[in-house]
């Protein structure tokens, strides 16, 4: 199994959407997963839901989870799809939240640690 096809599993990735490109630095402790789709690919639209063509689409990164101790990151070009009846509209990705830059897996580790934190007294204004 090629590395592209192990991490689309790991991120239970579904067709269309695969890793078509790794990076793994090591002085950098980081590994950069490429997300895509072939060409030719359709997409809900976000209003009604109809397959609809690509229009364009847009980089983003995400910050994942740690990949043992190297920070990850997914980066993808996401599209914005043509509806017939509801124009161009960007699709949300099914591995984090819109406008977010972290993806679901990472901010569900984040809440989890918040939680485990022990809380901080809030410290007194200047000149209490």
């Amino acid at each position: 199994m090629v590395p592209e096809e192990l991490f689309s599993l790991a991120l239970g990735l579904v067709p269309p959407w695969l890793v078509d490109h790794v990076t793994f630095t090591v002085e950098e402790k980081r590994l950069d997963l490429h997300i895509n789709f072939p060409k030719g690919s359709r997409f809900a639209c976000s209003v009604c839901g109809e397959e609809c063509p690509v229009h364009d689409t847009r980089d983003h990164t995400w910050r994942h989870m740690d990949f043992f101790q190297h920070e990850a990151y997914l980066h993808a070009r996401v599209p914005r799809v043509k509806c017939q009846e509801h124009g161009v509209h960007q699709i949300s990705v099914p591995w984090a939240r819109e406008g977010s830059r972290f993806t679901l897996l990472f901010e569900a580790l984040i809440m989890t640690l918040v939680r485990e934190l022990p809380s901080i007294p809030a410290s007194p204004a200047p000149g209490s």
